[in-house]
């Protein structure tokens, strides 16, 4: 059984939620859950690849961020109800969502079998978390029919 969330447990949500609002990170946020959506792996990695760039440095900000928190959900730091708090962690379910489809090719191509691990095993570890996420990735799904329309009228 999960221990019970404590006040050290909302302490450190809400520091972590503090962090979100750095104006840099802000920038990295909305870059990353309104303006990016990749198709596939290529997509992904044509960002991936391209250091030195602005949305090189967003993707692996706000990659970085949620692997570390899911770091402390997954080593019992954090506690796991917490976190799951869709006013917490609503966008790393919608962020995990957009490369879902396509991980373990990514895992393949960036050669790192571990890349969005934490990520993955933090939202599994519940059924209240993997049915998140496939809520998320219809939503996601609708987003990018909406943008491809938008494009194309």
């Amino acid at each position: 059984m999960a221990k019970k969330p404590t006040a050290a447990d909302a302490q450190l949500i809400l520091q972590l939620y503090d962090l979100r609002r750095e104006a840099e990170m802000r920038k990295a946020r909305v870059w990353m859950t309104q303006e990016f959506f990749p198709q596939n792996a290529e997509d992904f990695l044509k960002v991936a690849w391209a250091f030195g760039t602005q949305e090189n440095a967003w993707l692996r900000q706000v990659s970085g961020y949620w692997g570390i928190v899911t770091s402390f959900v997954l080593a019992d730091v954090l506690n796991e109800e917490l976190f799951l708090q869709p006013g917490f962690s609503g966008e790393l379910f919608l962020i995990y969502a957009k490369i879902h489809p396509f991980v373990k090719q990514l895992r393949e191509q960036l050669n790192d079998p571990e890349a969005f691990l934490n990520i993955e095993k933090a939202i599994a570890r519940t059924k209240w978390g993997k049915n998140r996420l496939q809520f998320m990735i219809k939503r996601v799904d609708t987003l990018r029919q909406r943008r491809a329309q938008t494009k194309a009228g």
